[in-house]
């Protein structure tokens, strides 16, 4: 994602949020994390710019319309939401081992989910 030059927003967290921040902060790319607290130090230490909100859950209504294509990797309700608010808004969504939702773009690899992230920009 860093190397096509994307701005990457992410809720910020542990886990696959962390590990995007990372690998996009390892590649000098930049990494904006919508935070569920008020503190922007609860953040991972992988974020280009923490934005702090104290919206918890609803704070992913946020990530969604900041960006252009919606992606979701595993998660549990918090990505089912973020699916809901991306698809509601007509964007496209691309799930990788994650919720099966009607007009979403299901992959099977990550070298597929950047395909089709490609695929969604250049549309």
């Amino acid at each position: 994602m860093a190397s096509e030059n994307w701005l990457v927003f992410c809720g910020g967290g542990e886990g696959v949020m962390e590990a995007i921040a990372k690998g996009v902060s390892m590649n000098d790319g930049v990494c904006i994390g919508i935070l569920k607290d008020k503190d922007f130090k609860s953040g991972n230490d992988f974020l280009s710019i923490p934005i702090s909100t104290g919206l918890d859950i609803t704070r992913n209504a946020l990530i969604s319309y900041n960006c252009d294509v919606g992606v979701a990797i595993s998660g549990a309700y918090g990505t089912l939401s973020e699916i809901a608010y991306t698809l509601a808004q007509d964007k496209p969504l691309i799930a990788y081992k994650s919720w099966d939702i009607k007009n979403s773009i299901q992959v099977d690899s990550i070298s597929a989910l950047i395909s089709e992230i490609k695929n969604c920009l250049n549309q």
